[in-house]
């Protein structure tokens, strides 16, 4: 089946829009679409894929995983080639670490608490 449907981007709502996306930044190399404002931020894939927003949300409140109080809505997983060597980068640039019981990935909290995974798979 056809469809003239493509993905875009993915949005997370959070409190600080250009915070978010300078975390995320600088964990995947990308750079900020320079049409961003206050209100929605871009980070431009450069591989061409769907790019990733951050929207502002006075209200944002971080999920509780693995609690099911507020439930994730959705989480990311981004591909390493060294699961070890991507690990204490990413906790340097302010993600928390929720599960390293997996061998082939790990999560982590944003620091807007979004959980997103490391995936050597």
């Amino acid at each position: 089946m056809s469809t003239s449907v493509t993905l875009g981007c993915v949005a997370l709502d959070c409190p600080e829009p250009y915070r978010l996306a300078d975390f995320y930044g600088k964990l995947l190399g990308w750079e900020l679409d320079p049409d961003s404002d206050d209100e929605w931020v871009t980070l431009v894939n450069p591989d061409g894929g769907a790019d990733i927003s951050f929207q502002r949300d006075p209200d944002y409140r971080p999920s509780t995983w693995p609690s099911n109080e507020r439930p994730q809505m959705l989480h990311l997983d981004f591909t390493v080639g060294d699961l070890d060597a991507e690990h204490q980068r990413t906790l340097d640039l302010g993600a928390r670490l929720l599960d390293d019981k997996p061998e082939t990935f790990r999560v982590y909290a944003d620091p807007d608490g979004h959980p997103f995974c490391l995936c050597a798979c």
